[in-house]
């Protein structure tokens, strides 16, 4: 499948979905709400939903969203490609108003991610990138061709090095964090909100990101592809293997990127 058309299209369903959430960015009235999982949701969240599964039907793909109906993984296991879409990554961010906020969307074959589209509203800052396309910044209207590492980074490395830059979750703090930190010799320690965190790796701004708390497949999945592509890996805890995909519980386990 040439996926560069497809990346087009998702690449144009993020900014729009973009717009739509500064919209609500922007007004009196976010509309919030608490799901059965006690997280909350917005009327951005809702609105940029619907504009991305509108723009996605011309793939004549299936879509699995965060804030989309339930699909059984009886009807999903069979789906060999398909988009997994988080309309707006960082909900709390959002309300909080600090601007750390994605949209999310990625194509995948089965159970691995083969393209990503991780889309800043608040700064007009998206990245693509899948290994068939290379990866890109695009930042008002110009687009940076960003290169892969020449060989993946081993843990071993990292341990060894004089100083680490760690990325942690802004609204998710976690005591096996401070743990892992405690690893390494010296330790730099960034906080950033939503998929955002995978893009500090993606730039050279941090070295390591531990996620020991719940998130979602659709947290992860575009930043997973966009990392592949630039030769970094999104590991489980043996530091091996990679996260998959479309599993019966969409949840991830706890992971390890660099």
């Amino acid at each position: 499948m040439d996926i560069k058309p497809l990346m087009q299209i998702a690449e144009k369903a993020a900014f729009e979905a973009g717009k739509a959430i500064m919209d609500v960015y922007g007004s009196s009235d976010f509309s919030t709400e608490l799901k059965n999982n006690k997280s909350p949701v917005t009327k951005a969240d809702k609105n940029a939903h619907q504009l991305i599964t509108e723009y996605l039907k011309e793939t004549h793909l299936s879509v699995l969203s965060e804030e989309g109906s339930d699909t059984n993984f009886l009807e999903r296991r069979s789906w060999e490609y398909f988009w997994l879409i988080d309309p707006l990554d960082g909900t709390k961010e959002f309300i909080n108003k600090n601007g750390e906020f994605t949209v999310n969307i990625a194509l995948l074959k089965q159970n691995k991610p083969l393209g990503g589209i991780i889309y800043r509203p608040s700064t007009g800052t998206l990245y693509t990138g899948s290994k068939e396309t290379g990866v890109y910044k695009i930042k008002n209207g110009t687009q940076t061709q960003l290169s892969p590492l020449t060989k993946r980074t081993t843990f071993d490395e990292l341990l060894k090095k004089d100083c680490v830059r760690i990325v942690a979750s802004r609204s998710h703090p976690s005591p096996e964090t401070k743990l892992f930190a405690d690893k390494f010799k010296n330790v730099t320690l960034l906080t950033m909100g939503s998929a955002l965190k995978f893009m500090l790796l993606l730039e050279n701004e941090a070295d390591i990101y531990p996620r020991y708390g719940t998130t979602m497949e659709w947290d992860t999945a575009a930043a997973h592809a966009i990392l592949n592509a630039s030769n970094r890996g999104v590991y489980q805890l043996d530091l091996r293997s990679e996260l998959m995909y479309n599993k019966p519980d969409l949840r991830n386990p706890f992971f390890i990127s660099f």
